[in-house]
């Protein structure tokens, strides 16, 4: 789905594709729309190559699109993170969450 600054699509079979803003106006909105995309529990990659600004709340959003696959017993992998998720994520102390 493509909104205003993002969007969240099925890519290959088992990948989520986030792109775009991942920041504070746009996190909730992006799980709101990848939470349906995760419920089948066939998704296995997160693939963040196309995000063009992140802040804390994107963090947040990737800690929680984590959170919510490991509830359905999935292990989802982290693709392309932006330099700027993983210093927040050293800073933060939560690199070891991101796998």
């Amino acid at each position: 789905m493509h909104e205003a600054g993002f969007q969240v699509k099925r890519g290959v079979p088992d990948t989520l594709e986030v792109s775009g803003a991942l920041n504070f106006h746009t996190a909730a909105r992006v799980l709101a729309v990848a939470d349906p995309l995760l419920a089948g529990g066939d998704v296995r990659m997160l693939d963040l190559s196309g995000v063009r600004e992140a802040d804390s709340a994107g963090l947040a959003c990737v800690l929680s699109l984590l959170s919510r696959s490991g509830r359905q017993g999935v292990r989802l992998q982290v693709r392309g993170m932006p330099g700027s998720l993983k210093r927040l994520a050293e800073v933060s102390d939560v690199e070891a969450l991101l796998g």
